[in-house]
């Protein structure tokens, strides 16, 4: 594995001879699949997708891909069936045991594996923030989560001391997957490796640190917190998870409660005591890039302290949206349970998370509201790619196509195909029951309207 001298020296120090053993030499990063349940279950996928796959050891909807193909390429990635993300990456969310009506957040969610977690365990239901705090990759975040389907996400592109400001004592589950130094991500990414160095791994611990007290006051009493990060530094694990309980007496560590990994390390947690029992590491000896976990649940009494913003009426100060009303009732007549009021902004119309939210968040850089809907043209509504990767399943016309269709491949290069189920105008398209954007049939062709960016071009 290509590592650099001062990681090195360090691990070197630490495990003395148990250096070989967790860090093997093996040069191929690991590849995994997780399966998004809102989609497809996990049976169905292994049965139908035609990969090699091995069932992870972290994740109960996640697989280790054995073979050489090209995920990103396949129908059910195009349709959120599944999401490409290292495998031991997939072992944080679970631990929040997250459950449909919640309200979750994800204070460093890009590219949006983790998040895509989340969205799937509640299942359409409660509240999902998905914050990143780079612009560009707040992006990436909301062209994932759009793929995936998950329509119930404010995403925002925040420090996360605004975002305490807003949703102080707010969450009832909250990740902390933050910004590390990636020695987890040596074989997987060279540049890890080049930028690495001892003033790197301090910064990144700073960074944590300061993510950690701001999810501090965003979780509410008796709610669980998930610190994890890709990395194997003291400072960024044990030491951190050591030191925030000894300045937040109103945390508890919880037990991760896994059989995979192995226990944290006890020369780690610097000046202050740990149970390492409870902690998890995932070294590359077990199968994936590298994972440190902590479980920590924020005391019931906790939150008595903390002023509650005052419930306020919810006002539907939105105006009907004609167009939008009578393509609403048409193609999805089921839909008005699953969001909040449409609004229109200029020519956009967007269907916002039902949650209701604190008056500041207005004061937050919002990336998405729920759902971008599309746009009022010359009296016509326009729908967007996103409403049918969204909501496709409830579309009253749909163009059902199966995995081994030509027309399936056809659909995904931007092609024309040829129409099987479909009626007359906008329709989803959907491959074995999972939404794959919109088209429009004309005659018995049905013209595509898969984004340009999305398409299979090679």
């Amino acid at each position: 594995m290509n590592i650099s001298k001062f990681f090195l020296e360090r691990e070197k120090q630490l495990l003395g001879s148990r250096f070989d053993e967790l860090y093997p030499d093996c040069s191929q990063p690991a590849k995994g699949i997780t399966v998004n349940p809102m989609r497809i279950s996990k049976e169905v996928f292994e049965k139908n997708s035609g990969f090699v796959l091995e069932k992870s050891p972290f994740c109960s909807i996640g697989f280790l891909l054995k073979g050489d193909e090209k995920p990103g390429k396949h129908p059910y990635h195009h349709a959120g069936a599944f999401y490409v993300q290292e495998p031991s990456a997939s072992s944080a969310a679970p631990l929040l045991e997250v459950e449909p009506g919640m309200k979750v957040a994800d204070l460093c969610a890009a590219p949006g594996g983790k998040t895509s977690q989340l969205g799937a365990a509640l299942q359409g239901e409660g509240f999902l923030l998905a914050n990143e705090y780079q612009p560009s990759r707040a992006e990436i975040l909301k062209s994932n989560l759009e793929r995936m389907g998950i329509y119930n996400a404010l995403i925002t592109n925040e420090d996360t001391s605004r975002l305490a400001d807003v949703f102080a004592d707010f969450f009832d589950r909250i990740l902390v997957d933050a910004p590390c130094s990636g020695e987890g991500m040596f074989r997987k990414e060279p540049q890890a490796v080049e930028q690495h160095c001892e003033g790197l791994v301090k910064q990144c611990a700073g960074l944590g640190k300061e993510i950690l007290e701001n999810a501090a006051k965003m979780l509410t009493g008796g709610g669980v917190l998930v610190y994890s990060t890709c990395t194997f530094s003291p400072e960024e694990n044990e030491a951190q998870v050591a030191q925030f309980l000894a300045h937040h007496p109103e945390f508890e560590l919880l037990d991760c409660n896994v059989e995979f990994g192995s226990i944290g390390e006890a020369n780690r947690c610097g000046e202050f005591s740990l149970n390492v029992q409870y902690v998890r590491r995932i070294w590359p000896c077990h199968g994936g890039e590298g994972h440190f976990l902590a479980k920590l649940r924020k005391k019931e009494q906790a939150s008595a302290t903390i002023a509650k913003e005052k419930k306020r009426k919810e006002k539907n100060n939105s105006k009907p949206i004609a167009e939008w009303e009578s393509f609403q009732k048409e193609l999805f007549p089921d839909l008005q349970e699953k969001t909040g009021q449409p609004i229109r902004v200029g020519d956009s119309v967007y269907l916002p998370v039902k949650q209701q939210l604190p008056q500041k968040t207005s004061k937050l850089k919002i990336v998405r509201n729920g759902v971008f809907a599309g746009t009022v043209q010359k009296s016509r509504f326009v729908p967007s790619h996103q409403l049918f990767m969204a909501f496709g399943n409830l579309c009253s016309n749909q163009e059902q196509l199966s995995l081994n269709d030509t027309s399936t491949l056809a659909w995904l290069k931007g092609e024309e195909i040829d129409s099987q189920t479909a009626q007359s105008g906008w329709c989803a398209v959907l491959v074995d029951g999972i939404p794959m954007g919109c088209g429009k049939k004309t005659g018995e062709k049905i013209k595509n309207h898969y984004p340009k960016a999305l398409r299979n071009l090679k």
